[in-house]
């Protein structure tokens, strides 16, 4: 009874059961797309494999800004609108346009930045998803203004179902790093196809979108209404993107492939928070509402420690593992990649627990206030690299860049809190006093002690003081539970 009652319980729930199709969804598609990396890196030389990750790098950055950040407005007017499919017409025409025109930008960046044949010819190709993409992104708009995410998440778990097959192919009949990006675009388009049939068939038609009148006047309003969306869905692409450029030009192509590998594992562990965070958001949301912010602050605080736990264990994690998991996923050319992985999950400390504090300021309608921070952070981050590369040109320079412009970034979301009296000054000091003490243990037991048993000893003990931690307190105070 209840296995059925929880059932029906998410059935009835839309948030609850887009939610779960969007955790296994992601799920799966990481686990399918991590596979794909694993076997394209060890299929190509890494010249190849490089030319690879910088065009679609490229592509990938060009990406975030052609959408033009339009998603939110769109969802909000399609609520609202009287005519939805006049607006779903309008709406797509713009995306279609922002693509061609981004095409166009991304070629011209792959031939004015860089100088190789082959990836200038992979640029020209991949670069066509920029146009594919910005209108998936409009049908998958559509989707969640019609609560209708089940269909995105089925979609994009084809789509990477097809790169994994062409992985697979890959294994058996090798083929040119062209051919190779020819079918990966294929892909994308037969992705699109779906996302057509499905998203927007019943709705709209290509004579109604080609009739439909986009005006320069219309896109320029649009645009100058609503920059800060640009903004915001930017910067996070633009922060992590940005690296590959300055590592390609500046660097060696094997330390292209070592940050794109380290970066593909840490994109795995970020899911857990991302995804934790669309459940937490909304609930924040709630509690801020209320006169007593007493349960809000409660609320953050509670979710604070799984946040900083899950960083916790994933550095630790990755610090014992990452020189014996990595060979043997990625081959014995890849063997000093497992000590820059280890530096960038440096950032995995402090990042679940940063995103949970941005949350917070939304939720507290200091969005713009987040926004400058972002900005604040790339600025850091970029001016600690350069300063860095003309000391020494390591790739380490890069990921201890990313670590230190989110450390910072931390302590300033701190110190609005502890203003906005969200948090208090000892409160944060033992957070911070914390963190450094258990990582500062567990690297000096590393020196010494075999990386399994240290890894699950340490985490068992933890857990065990813990436990018992919560119970002393809550037996001294059975009133106020312990966060």
């Amino acid at each position: 009874m209840k296995i059925s009652a929880f059932i029906h319980k998410i059935n009835e729930s839309p948030v609850l059961k887009n939610s779960i199709w969007g955790l296994v969804s992601s799920f799966t598609q990481n686990v399918l797309l991590s596979l794909f990396f694993v076997i394209v890196a060890r299929k190509y030389s890494t010249f190849d494999f490089a030319q690879f990750l910088i065009a679609n790098t490229l592509y990938q950055i060009v990406a975030a800004f052609s959408t033009l950040g339009l998603g939110q407005w769109f969802v909000r007017e399609y609520l609202i609108s009287e005519d939805k499919k006049s607006l779903i017409s309008k709406f797509l025409k713009i995306q279609f346009y922002s693509g061609t025109f981004f095409y166009v930008v991304n070629l011209a960046l792959a031939y004015f930045i860089y100088d190789g044949q082959l990836v200038r010819e992979l640029s020209v190709v991949l670069g066509i998803n920029v146009v594919f993409d910005n209108i998936i992104f409009a049908i998958k708009s559509l989707n969640i203004a019609d609560f209708e995410q089940k269909k995105t998440f089925r979609i994009l778990l084809i789509d990477a179902v097809l790169r994994f097959l062409i992985s697979v192919v890959l294994i058996f009949y090798p083929m040119p790093m062209m051919v190779f990006c020819l079918m990966i675009v294929a892909v994308r388009f037969a992705t699109l196809y779906l996302f057509i049939n499905i998203g927007v068939k019943h709705l709209v038609n290509f004579t109604t979108i080609i009739k439909t009148k986009v005006s320069y006047q219309d896109l320029k309003t649009l645009i100058s209404n609503n920059w800060s969306f640009i903004v915001i869905g930017s910067i996070s692409i633009i922060y992590w993107r940005i690296a590959s450029i300055i590592i390609s030009k500046l660097l060696t192509d094997t330390a292209v492939a070592n940050y794109e590998i380290s970066f593909k594992i840490f994109l795995l562990a970020q899911l857990v928070p991302l995804i934790l965070s669309s459940s937490v958001f909304p609930s924040l949301v709630k509690l801020f509402e209320l006169p007593d912010k007493s349960e809000f602050k409660a609320h953050y605080r509670k979710f604070y420690l799984i946040y900083l736990i899950f960083g916790l264990a994933s550095f630790t994690f990755i610090f014992s593992f990452s020189s014996i998991l990595i060979p043997f996923a990625f081959g014995s050319t890849y063997t000093e990649t497992a000590q820059y992985t280890a530096e960038m999950f440096l950032t995995m400390i402090v990042f679940p627990t940063f995103l949970l504090q941005a949350n917070v300021l939304i939720a507290m309608k200091l969005e713009k206030l987040d926004m400058l921070l972002n900005l604040i952070g790339i600025v850091v981050y970029l001016i600690l690299t350069f300063i860095g590369f003309y000391y020494v040109k390591s790739l380490s320079i890069i990921n201890y860049s990313i670590f230190i412009s989110f450390l910072i970034l931390h302590i300033i979301q701190d110190i609005i809190l502890i203003k906005r009296q969200i948090i208090t000054l000892k409160y944060a000091l033992r957070v911070y006093f914390s963190i450094t003490a258990t990582v500062l243990t567990y690297t000096f037991l590393s020196a010494n002690i075999n990386p399994y048993l240290l890894f699950i000893t340490f985490w068992l003990l933890i857990l065990m003081v813990g436990l018992f931690l919560k119970r002393f307190f809550t037996h001294i105070k059975p009133d106020r539970q312990l966060i």
